[in-house]
């Protein structure tokens, strides 16, 4: 680690975020599809900032609160990929305030949900969540005619579908990516088919997750809504063979004890690393230093190493690559910005929970 800083810390290479913003922003324009990368990831204006300058047609968010936070600071479209309830508490009221703020589009997959956003904002964008395999929300492609006229009774404005093919993570460097990517293509088309003469223009059918988006953007995607590609995760290592030097965020941690021989601690625990980690990963990070160990445990403040054969001592910097980064950088409160060996600023995390 060449920086002198407090550990744990959060730390973000420009030069390779930078890097990540141009290839996929090139992936989507070779493909025929607008961007519109998941802000979720970041959860920071300055990086939405950037994928918007990228030529981004505007950002996709998870939350209200991460919406609200993006459109203050001028995002000029923003997308809510989420069922979201606002029928309860101050959200009808925030909703139709955020929608004189921005472009704003909102995922729906039932008629609950349409009727309290067409209470909260009567003429509100809507796009039609699709399953394409990954069973999580959404509904089958059968029932995108059904929904979309009944949102269009209630007065919303149906532009189109969209899915998440998430099951690409299913295992890495499999065949799962190239499922959920067939999946995805047969589910927008159908249900670009589903909503001819239901919406005003051609509909917008919006796809992707970053395993999807780095094997291939392609018809019948109008647009595209990765969202790890701009840092890379030691999952994104595994599952699309994404090179090291492209992880543009790494936890820089130290050792703070080391009694026994192959083992130590260090200060990341499951408050800075998170303890997400998928089922064909072991370990909880890669340290870039040591990456024959694996960090077997974690507890609020300690990550305990084994199987060290690189000589740590207590006091020693490393870097880790997260599993998963959107977590982690949810619960940094700022991320230290890297230009080679220089710690050149600090950008907050403006939109985390």
């Amino acid at each position: 680690m060449p920086w002198d800083i407090e550990t744990p810390a959060v730390v973000v290479d420009t030069t390779r975020l930078e890097r990540n913003l141009r290839r996929m922003q090139a992936a989507a324009q070779a493909g025929g599809a607008a961007l519109r990368p998941h802000a979720k990831t970041h959860k920071c204006l300055e990086i939405g900032r950037r994928q918007l300058a990228h030529g981004a047609a505007g950002l996709t968010v998870a939350t209200l609160a991460e919406a609200e936070a993006f459109a203050a600071d001028g995002c000029p479209s923003v997308f809510i990929a989420y069922p979201l309830w606002a029928g309860s508490g101050s959200r009808p009221a925030r909703l139709a305030a955020l929608r004189e703020r921005t472009e704003l589009r909102v995922g729906v997959d039932s008629g609950a949900a349409a009727a309290a956003l067409a209470a909260a904002a009567p003429g509100l964008r809507v796009l039609i969540e699709i399953d394409s395999g990954q069973h999580r929300s959404g509904i089958p492609v059968a029932e995108a005619a059904g929904l979309a006229a009944e949102c269009r009774a209630l007065g919303l404005d149906v532009i189109g579908a969209f899915t998440h093919p998430g099951h690409s993570y299913a295992k890495p460097q499999g065949a799962d990516i190239a499922t959920a990517l067939a999946g995805e293509r047969a589910a927008l088309a159908a249900a670009g088919a589903a909503l001819a003469g239901l919406t005003d223009q051609a509909p917008v059918l919006s796809g992707g997750s970053t395993p999807t988006a780095e094997t291939e953007v392609a018809a019948p995607l109008t647009e595209v809504r990765p969202g790890t590609y701009v840092f890379g995760d030691r999952q994104q290592m595994a599952l699309t063979g994404l090179p090291e030097d492209n992880v543009a965020l790494v936890v820089a941690a130290r050792v703070v004890s080391a009694t026994r021989a192959g083992a130590a601690v260090l200060d990341c625990g499951s408050k800075t690393l998170s303890s997400d980690r998928a089922g064909w990963l072991d370990g909880h990070g890669l340290i870039r230093e040591a990456p024959e160990a694996t960090i077997v445990s974690l507890s609020e403040e300690h990550a305990v190493v084994r199987g060290l054969t690189t000589p740590l001592r207590v006091g020693d910097p490393v870097t880790v690559i997260p599993n998963h980064v959107c977590p982690v950088a949810n619960l940094a409160s700022e991320l230290l910005i890297a230009d080679g060996d220089t710690i050149a600023g600090r950008w907050p995390v403006t939109a985390r929970h």
